[in-house]
């Protein structure tokens, strides 16, 4: 790998040294197209975080199968959920980073820098890191959007800002949010959600709790996310004061021919219609944003599953998205992670003018 490959910004005395929030998202194609999706999917699942199978054997499955047939698949997919605006994962992630920066400059941190951006696809990690550094940040706090840490998600999210700083000779101070899945505010703001929904429109017969699913091994070799979704979805389960019975955690989007951790979504919905289930609703705790897993996978093909094997009521409860509550959480949780950062940049930028004028008026 080449070090210091990316060129520094230009130091400024008249430009105060700033603390930068980065929200990294997963990411989504830029069009719902199979020319747009293809690259997309090429750099995901050429991740050795997010498939773990030897390269050896991978590779041509990949290459030779998977590029050549699935893009045109979740093209599709992917068309039924695009809004006028765009992307929902995009369009979600630009509105909560927006709705951050305000609510943070409120709250008197308005010299932060607020940015985000995409492990896969645009805006690069890199390119918003180096954008960062332009404006004077030097002093990072990175936040995945992913409340339970996975080495699939978080994990490889981290791993593009490290390979960044990597290319970097002037590295900024750095500080990274592994996980809030048991985070008071990112709590009551799901159970907020679910509880505001319930009372527009009653409570079901059953409430499923959705995660992303990872393969099983993953667990076996330490990674911490299904305990992390499962202590989510009981502390939600008892802020919304619900019996064991009321609820199921689940997991979704299962891919190729391993065992992954169970139980599955989609059965779940299936049994639970052939036991015809008067009404169920599914939230899914672990996106902060919706996106083609949810407005997809969940609100249409999951819906399906169940009215098809003989269910009553199906309704998606819609993730965070720009709940002002989420929104609230989200800062509560940078805040917690800011101490000792929360220097007065105005003083600082202040020195460094004076500074430079002294050492103006002495040549």
């Amino acid at each position: 790998m080449h070090t210091h490959s990316l060129p520094e910004p230009d130091f400024r005395h008249d430009q105060g040294a700033k603390t930068g929030i980065l929200l990294i998202n997963l990411g989504t194609p830029d069009a719902p197209t199979a020319k747009a999706v293809k690259p997309y999917l090429k750099q995901f699942l050429s991740d050795p975080r997010v498939v773990e199978i030897p390269r050896l054997l991978w590779w041509p499955i990949l290459n030779g199968i998977i590029l050549n047939t699935r893009p045109k698949k979740s093209a599709e997919k992917y068309a039924a959920i695009w809004t006028s605006e765009g992307s929902p994962l995009l369009v979600h992630t630009q509105k909560q980073s927006k709705l951050l920066k305000g609510l943070l400059g409120e709250r008197g941190h308005k010299h932060l820098v607020v940015d985000y951006a995409m492990r896969y696809g645009k805006p690069s990690v890199e390119k918003v890191i180096c954008q960062m550094r332009e404006a004077g940040v030097d002093r990072l706090l990175v936040v995945p959007l992913y409340p339970q840490y996975a080495a699939s998600s978080s994990g490889t999210a981290l791993d593009a800002v490290f390979t960044t700083l990597l290319k970097l000779r002037n590295m900024p101070e750095v500080r990274t949010v592994r996980h809030f899945h048991d985070h008071p505010g990112y709590i009551a703001a799901l159970a907020a959600r679910v509880s505001g929904f319930w009372l527009q429109n009653g409570r079901p017969d059953k409430l499923v709790m959705s995660f992303h699913g990872v393969p099983k091994a993953t667990l076996n070799k330490g990674d911490p996310y299904h305990c992390e979704c499962l202590k989510t979805g009981r502390l939600l389960a008892e802020s919304l004061k619900l019996k064991p019975e009321d609820y199921v955690v689940t997991f979704q989007s299962r891919f190729g021919r391993a065992e992954w951790l169970q139980p599955y979504t989609a059965p779940t919905l299936q049994a639970l219609g052939k036991a015809h289930t008067a009404r169920v609703d599914v939230v899914c705790p672990g996106f902060v944003g919706d996106c083609l897993e949810t407005l997809e996978e969940i609100a249409m093909e999951g819906k399906e599953d169940f009215l098809t094997a003989g269910g009553g009521e199906y309704r998606y409860i819609e993730c965070l998205n720009e709940s002002p509550v989420w929104i609230a959480a989200l800062a509560e949780i940078i805040g917690d992670n800011l101490h000792g950062w929360e220097r007065n940049d105005d003083l600082t930028l202040n020195l460094r003018t004076n500074m430079a004028k002294k050492l103006g008026a002495a040549q």
